[in-house]
């Protein structure tokens, strides 16, 4: 497994040499450094730490920046770390640019949903409204009753779905196709949509699916 961390730009489209338009999100992917590296060994689990977009010292606590400091590095405005038992020949302060993956190979992008405000149950959970013939009932989107796991002193149970914030969680997009790679202009197209809104932060990583890899499109367009 391979990883790597990068922005969300927006989505676009491109066709294929047969006329087939393609949806696709275009992902920036400035060069990730390695921040560290963990081992059996030291750690008891092999993964790799990526950095990316420098900060300034006084935007990090000083047990982060004493880490940096004693690798030669600079402080990153986004550190996560990747289980990528591909990259474990990377040392620390190697660049990790986009080329990393090619078209064709298959990837699970995770990153944190737009967040929608405060929502009720029929938009958070996708609940049914209630009657509304004849007027005879008020409950048209209202929760209903709760109490219903069959105690009778009207206890609600934990995780019960309720109004509330919406969105904002961290979920992944699994099983995407990477339909171009442009490591000098530092970007990748992934087939469909991707989760979060622009500039936000995605981490792109090979699939847990079994097809890692596909036949690659080959594009009409030139550019993105």
């Amino acid at each position: 497994m391979k990883g790597i961390l990068g922005r969300k730009l927006g989505m676009t489209q491109v066709f294929t040499e047969n006329g087939e338009l393609i949806p696709v999100t275009v992902i920036e992917i400035e060069p990730n450094t390695v921040m560290q590296k963990k081992t059996v060994q030291t750690d008891g689990y092999d993964a790799i730490q990526l950095g990316l977009e420098d900060v300034a010292e006084s935007m990090v606590s000083k047990p982060v920046l004493g880490q940096v400091k004693k690798a030669g590095l600079s402080p990153k405005r986004f550190v996560k770390e990747v289980r990528a038992d591909e990259m474990m020949d990377l040392e620390v302060g190697a660049e990790v640019k986009a080329d990393l993956f090619s078209a064709g190979d298959i990837v699970d992008v995770t990153g944190v949903s737009k967040g929608k405000g405060y929502a009720g149950t029929i938009a958070r959970y996708n609940h049914q409204r209630g009657p509304v013939s004849h007027g005879g009932s008020k409950n048209i989107r209202h929760i209903g009753s709760l109490a219903t796991t069959g105690r009778n002193n009207g206890r609600i149970e934990k995780n019960a779905p309720m109004p509330g914030h919406d969105g904002v969680y961290t979920t992944t997009n699994q099983n995407l196709e990477i339909i171009k790679v442009d490591a000098e202009k530092n970007y990748i197209l992934v087939k469909g949509n991707v989760p979060g809104a622009k500039r936000g932060l995605l981490v792109v990583k090979t699939t847990v699916k079994p097809v890692k890899h596909v036949e690659p499109k080959v594009l009409l367009t030139k550019e993105a």
